[in-house]
Order: structure tokens, then sequence, then C-alpha cells
């Protein structure tokens, strides 16, 4: 039999407080102006004190399990990727489960930054095409707001916390819907730019969380690159072209680099899924977040192609073709 990973719920979570440019403008040397010219980003929103990258996991995870019609007591697999886990261990992924009631099965978390997701769904993925899952979790879920350095106008502003899942459930290839499930994934890192976007803290390193740095010009230029190669290379590899994606769902950096990426595949941009300007750059959360709007506004719709793609620190960057 052969078994494929079919996308059966999604749903997203963002806390209570929104942080407008304004308000950072009064904090730092910016302006709404220059924030949204460089990035289109109007505001972002910001976790409150005391609470964590799990409780926004938690709340993304339980719509995500409403929408699907299942309960954490279904699941055999939960993966969180995040890059700012409640503590240095146990993984966020052990606390999700028992929040969930799941008793069974088993949870970890994995760290892509913002190229998570999309490693954490292709685990997940060959989990269950290898028949060892039926039914698994993906969350993204961050709370960047803790790791910025709130002086430096040139990373503060691009930021925000939230989280965002789907559940994926075994189903058989060859059946009626052979061509619906996720189609193939395709992962990449390259540590030569390893300090083009890195935090400057560990606890092997310095015993201490640190702050965000990037060199945003040349994050930039890779990103736009390593990008359309990825959806290129997701393309090919099933035999299609952008023509005949019915949706392009990005990660959420920069509303440049979305552009430009639609740009070098000839895609139109009313085909591309873009909330940068309300979520900033959730991290391992934008894209789950930005599929989670599409499929809840009725944009993404059942027998739909889509591409998820996205880039972060290390460097990664990933891209999964699913047809919803």
């Amino acid at each position: 039999m052969t078994i494929r990973s079919r996308i059966i719920g999604v749903g997203g979570y963002l806390p209570e407080r929104v942080v407008t440019n304004a308000e950072l403008a009064a904090r730092v040397d910016t302006s709404d102006e220059w924030i949204i010219e460089r990035t289109g980003i109007r505001q972002r929103h910001v976790a409150a004190e005391g609470q964590k990258t799990s409780d926004l996991a938690i709340a993304a995870a339980r719509k995500a399990l409403a929408h699907a019609g299942l309960s954490g007591a279904d699941l055999d697999l939960i993966v969180v990727a995040t890059a700012t886990p409640d503590n240095t261990f146990p993984a966020t992924a052990t606390r999700v489960q028992a929040a969930l009631g799941m008793t069974g099965g088993f949870a970890f978390d994995v760290q892509a930054v913002c190229s998570g997701f999309i490693f954490a769904l292709s685990t997940a993925d060959n989990f269950v095409k290898s028949g060892q899952v039926k039914t698994a979790l993906v969350i993204g879920a961050e709370t960047f707001s803790r790791i910025l350095d709130w002086e430096d106008r040139g990373t503060c502003v691009l930021f925000g916390d939230g989280a965002g899942a789907v559940v994926l459930r075994a189903e058989d290839g060859r059946g009626t819907n052979q061509d619906n499930g996720i189609l193939s994934t395709h992962l990449h890192s390259d540590g030569r730019h390893y300090d083009l976007l890195h935090v400057d803290g560990g606890p092997s390193s310095t015993q201490t969380v640190g702050h965000l740095r990037m060199e945003g010009r040349e994050v930039f230029r890779h990103a736009v690159s390593n990008l359309a190669a990825v959806v290129d290379e997701a393309l090919s590899h099933n035999g299609l072209s952008a023509q005949n994606l019915d949706w392009l769902v990005p990660h959420q950096a920069n509303k440049r680099i979305l552009e430009g990426t639609a740009r070098k595949l000839h895609l139109s941009p009313d085909r591309v899924v873009m909330t940068v300007d309300r979520h900033a750059n959730t991290s391992a959360a934008s894209v789950p977040l930005a599929l989670s709007e599409a499929v809840g506004d009725g944009r993404i719709k059942s027998g739909d192609l889509v591409l998820l793609e996205a880039m972060g620190g290390g460097f990664t960057w990933g891209a999964a073709l699913v047809r919803m």
C-alpha cells in the first residue's frame, strides 16, 4: 500500500496584544512609513507577560484538532517547530502533549528557525509514510519578542509572536483521492551563513538567552534566490510549473521578499497568501498561520494545489507541495 499524509485540520493562534508601528516609533528611532516601505509590516502580536510558547502552541493545536474533528487522544505524534522553547529541556512538544490529553505516541521539537515548520512537516510526513504513525500534529510556535533587542530598529520591528498547526492523517495513496496530500518535501541548509542570522547567546556558550542579530541585506539576497530555487525544485520534482499552482503560502518575512519570489516564478500576486502586514515575521509559525487564515476564509479549498516555502537562520530553507 502507498501511504500519503493528508492535511485534515488547520488552526492558528495570535496573542491578544497588538503592537503597532506607531508604538514602536515611540521607543526606537523609526517611523510607520519607514517600516512599511521596507517590510510591508503595519503591526505585530506580542505574547503577554507569562504567556509561553507552549501556550500559543496549545491554542493553535486545539483549533486544528477541532477542525479535523479529533482530540489529543487520537494522535500518535506531535512535532513542534520552535526556536523559542519554554525551557532548554524538556521539549515544548511534551508540554503540548500533556495539555492535549495525549498519553500514547511520542512528541519532540524541531529547530530550524523560520524554516522550522517545513522541516517539522517533512519529518512528520516521513513518519506517516513509513507506517510508524497514522495521525500527527505539526505545530510552528514562537515567542520571538523574548529574544529581540528592543533598541535595535533593524530587527525589533520585524518580528511577532504566534502559532499555527496542521493535523496529518495517513491515507491510501492509491485510492480515489490519490492526488491529494503532501506530494513532496524538499529541505536544505548551508551552515557557512550561520553568522548572518543568529542569536548571540545560548546555554553552552554564554549561559544567557541572547538577542537576535541579523545582516539584513545579505539575508534578503540569499532569501529571494534560495526560495525561488526550492520552489522550482518542488515543482520540477512533480512535473509541474508555477502556473499549475493555486496558491503560494510563503514564510512571512518581508513583503519585498514575497514579491521578489513571486516575480521570479512569474506568479500573480493575487495567488500569494500574505499576512506579514498584520502578523510580521512569526518565524516557524508564519507558514501554518498563513495557511490557517487562507483555509479559514475560504481562499484555499479542497483540491487546491498549494506550495509552502520558508527560509531561516542557519541558513535553512525548504518547500512542501500539497494537494489540499
